[in-house]
């Protein structure tokens, strides 16, 4: 009923929102058009009355617009659009104050909506294009322009005004050998100043925070998206002078758009993804300042569109203004409005879009989980890029112009307007207006800077809208799994879902570290500690310690924060219990400590945790020239990638694991351990095989965790296939040209034809069986490839061997990536200590 009223409401209040079949886009008539279209002289009456009604004598020539308006004849079309701009631009909203946009290109395509950084010395540098400036235009002057800074080389993106008005703040690249910094300037164009400078990495994307500290998102902890190749960002933030500079967020892969919301928390977008496919999986997040109480606020769980970015929230109301894009684009898409009252994933939250076709476009669950709607948004046209809402009626955006890739600088209304403001070549970005805006409340700190424990606590782990048939007494255990982040990528790569550069597993792109398990209260809840700075996620085990239901998403904890949930998978938008009620049984007693698994932390590795299980109670049959061996091989003989056994399980669907599975949260048991073909047989007895406690849970964990198969993203080999193979690609094409067999083209999930090479037993390998002549020379040259890669396997361990060792490029990545954790415990440090650090003092 909530729900209902509210979209009343909305359609109410903005009748002709839904009923305006086009929009008002240019400064001409279209070729030929002399009549005015009804709807779009109702559109611009319904815009006058309303800024009449809401700005009186600030708007004092309404009266008169409307009179030009009722007596123009219908014929006028050139007429009607002179005076569409004029009534439109002398809103105070728009002619009060100048308005602050950039001028440059837009970006290069690249991988990802996130991939404009062009980071020196990373994969994609090459695309940076330089040239451009922030410019101010003041219609009450003309539309008269005005440049505060440019740039011949390099680039300057992502401003933010203070909220008196007096300064912006914003990020800029010198040229191509520099990276962006965190610039600030008055709003007159005097006294720039440099706040960062950290050599070899980039800081974008600026807001002021209500203590006067800067928040940003920067790539200072060194990481690279799991699907390919590209360095990511996370969230910092740093005093108003660029002194202590430290970390507020760390998902796996990219925070950026940070805009602060009404209330002084930050409103981001975030693309991260754990057990799913990796191009729906980016929306809408929320943080506090310091970096605690990081939630989902919309769209983590659609299936289209593929990203929900660059975010403000529309003042005066409880929606947003943001873009809905695609995976492999460009930052821009439809520009929508969205109400999360109304849910918090799918169309329904969704009021309205431009262009309105789109929101047809957008759509929880997807047909089936191997169809992908991540890129459904790239045929909109044209396509909207940094919006910004004046109040709950007017908008500013950057819109293609119709001349090709240029943007330009546009007004829209709920009314259906829709003028072009500004443009001039080579594009026109971030239009904002230069005056002042409310500052929130301070959000009070909620962490130290101590490095120590976060607390989780649950309140009921069975209160959640995908607990379906579980019933209060089959959870006993939650799990806590660590999901690291990646620091190296290959050139080569393997098609699981998308490219793993280097190959990491079947399908799912993570590794994985169990930090431990704890108990289960009688009424569901849990109370733990959790280790600060990781990216974490959480399993509910039953009795079996089998795994019944699974986050596909990550969250943090900050040293000192305590924080939590209502159940698993609640509906966000319903409130905890009363403080009448019983405190949950597991906040009664003091958090419950993370007990490792079988030993001491370490990252999972299926050749160390499970093949030895398979070794000593299935080998013996189901090896290469047995009779079980036909259906099954579970050795452990070392593939071109993988090694031989996981490759048998994952292809011949025996694990039951999601891998990058849909976008969509599963319901419980629907995949893992009692899913699982090979659990299957082994609980309900095979043969003489008797498992005890510890390898039957070392099997089910191996599931339960997406059937990974790497512990780590560096490797030993980056020149070669899917950077895991010992053998060079000369070699690989020789050994085709013997066998037959299409080595590079089984590089993928779906296309693999199973082991066909064992360097552990080169003579057993499936590829060499056409060869019933043992003296035939191909035969002998062919074993003898094979060989070589058994030989240098032992002299370079991979990194499924013992005595693995990171070749010299991953190294110097690792060894960038500790520096950085260096710098980032030394500003920790001087927080605690009162003191001031700045990048300067790492130079």
């Amino acid at each position: 009923m909530v729900d209902q009223l509210l979209r009343r409401s909305w359609t109410i209040a903005c009748i002709f929102v839904f009923h305006i079949s086009g929009y008002i886009s240019a400064l001409e008539p279209a070729s030929g058009q002399s009549d005015i279209p009804e709807e779009q002289r109702a559109a611009l009456k319904a815009a006058i009355e309303d800024l009449i009604d809401t700005f009186g004598d600030r708007y004092p020539s309404g009266g008169e617009y409307l009179t030009k308006l009722s007596s123009m004849a219908s014929d006028d079309y050139a007429g009607f659009l002179k005076l569409q701009r004029e009534a439109l631009i002398a809103n105070p909203l728009v002619s009060g104050q100048p308005i602050l946009f950039i001028m440059r290109r837009q970006y290069k395509s690249d991988h990802h909506n996130t991939a404009t950084m062009f980071v020196t010395g990373e994969i994609n540098t090459g695309n940076f294009v330089g040239g451009g400036a922030m410019k101010t235009v003041d219609f009450s002057k003309g539309g008269q322009v005005r440049t505060l800074i440019e740039t011949s080389e390099g680039l300057i993106r992502d401003p933010e005004v203070y909220f008196d008005g007096s300064k912006i703040v914003f990020s800029m690249r010198k040229h191509i050998e520099d990276n962006y910094h965190i610039y600030e300037i008055h709003a007159d164009g005097t006294n720039l100043r440099q706040l960062t400078g950290a050599p070899g990495v980039a800081d974008f994307d600026p807001l002021y925070l209500p203590d006067d500290g800067i928040a940003f998102s920067s790539t200072r902890e060194p990481k690279y998206c799991m699907c390919n190749r590209h360095i990511m960002g996370n969230l910092f933030r740093m005093d108003a002078d660029g002194a202590n500079i430290h970390q507020i967020g760390k998902s796996t892969l990219h925070e950026g758009h940070g805009t602060l919301m009404p209330d002084g928390r930050i409103l981001y977008d975030r693309w991260e993804y754990v057990d799913r496919n990796f191009g729906d999986a980016q929306g809408l997040w929320t943080v506090n300042p310091d970096g605690t109480n990081h939630a989902v606020y919309w769209g983590n769980n659609t299936w289209s569109p593929g990203g929900v970015i660059d975010a403000r929230a529309i003042p005066g109301s409880e929606r947003i203004l943001c873009i809905l894009g695609s995976c492999h684009d460009r930052p821009w898409g439809a520009l929508a409005i969205l109400d999360r009252r109304l849910g918090l994933d799918g169309r329904e939250p969704i009021l309205r879009t431009w262009d309105r076709n789109a929101i047809n476009l957008a759509k929880e669950i997807g047909p089936k989980p191997d169809v992908y709607g991540f890129d459904r948004f790239k045929e909109i046209d044209p396509k909207y890029e940094d919006p910004y809402p004046l109040n709950d009626k007017y908008f500013l955006c950057s819109r293609m112009t119709g001349k090709g890739e240029q943007m330009g600088i546009y007004l829209l209304d709920i009314f259906g307007n829709e003028i072009l403001l500004n443009v001039e070549e080579p594009g026109c970005f971030d239009p904002m207006p230069l005056g002042p805006r409310p500052r929130p409340m301070p959000i009070p700190t909620r962490r130290n800077f101590n490095n120590e424990k976060g607390y989780f606590y649950i309140v009921n782990v069975y209160q959640g809208t995908h607990m379906k048939g579980v019933e209060p007494g089959i959870i006993k255990y939650l799990r806590v799994v660590e999901s690291p982040e990646k620091r190296f990528w290959t050139h080569p790569s393997w098609g699981g879902q998308g490219v793993h550069c280097p190959a990491i597993n079947w399908h799912s792109f993570e590794n994985k570290r169990i930090l431990g398990t704890v108990p289960v209260a009688e009424d569901g809840s849990a109370y733990f500690e959790v280790p600060s700075d990781r990216f974490v996620f959480f399993q509910l085990l039953d009795k079996d310690q089998m795994m019944v239901q699974s986050m596909r998403s990550g969250t943090i904890i900050q040293s000192g924060e305590t924080t939590g949930c209502i159940g698993c998978h609640e509906n966000r938008r319903t409130a905890p219990r009363q403080a009448g009620e019983k405190i949950p049984l597991a906040l009664k007693r003091p958090p419950s400590q993370l007990n490792g698994w079988f030993g001491e932390l370490r990252l999972f590795n299926y050749a160390y945790e499970v093949q030895p299980v398979f070794d000593r109670h299935c080998v013996s049959c189901h090896d290469y020239g047995q009779e079980a061996g036909k259906k099954l091989i579970l050795a452990g003989d070392r593939t071109i990638t993988f090694n031989t056994s996981y490759n048998e399980l994952w292809r011949k669907k025996y694990v039951g694991a999601i891998g990058a599975g849909p976008s969509d949260i599963q319901q419980p048991y629907s995949w893992g351990s009692h899913a699982s073909k090979l659990v299957e047989v082994l609980r309900n007895g095979h043969y003489d095989v008797k498992l005890n406690e510890e390898e039957f849970n070392r099997i089910i964990t191996w599931i339960d965790l997406n059937a990974t198969y790497y512990p780590r993203y560096d490797c030993a080999y980056p020149a070669n296939l899917t950077g895991r193979c010992p053998l060079d690609d000369k070699q690989l094409k020789r050994l085709t040209e013997l066998t037959g067999v299409p080595f590079t083209k089984l590089a993928v999930h779906n296309k693999n034809a199973g082991p066909q090479v064992s360097f552990d037993r080169p003579s057993l390998s499936p590829c060499l069986a056409k060869f019933t002549d043992k003296s035939n020379p191909d035969y002998i040259e062919g074993l003898d490839i094979i060989e070589e890669g058994k030989r240098m396997l032992a002299q370079r361990p991979r990194a499924d061997m013992p005595g693995f060792e990171p070749c010299a490029i991953d190294q110097q990545r690792q060894h960038k990536y500790v520096m950085r954790k260096e710098i980032e415990l030394s500003s920790r440090r001087a927080i605690r200590e009162d003191k001031k650090l700045y990048d300067s003092e790492f130079r």
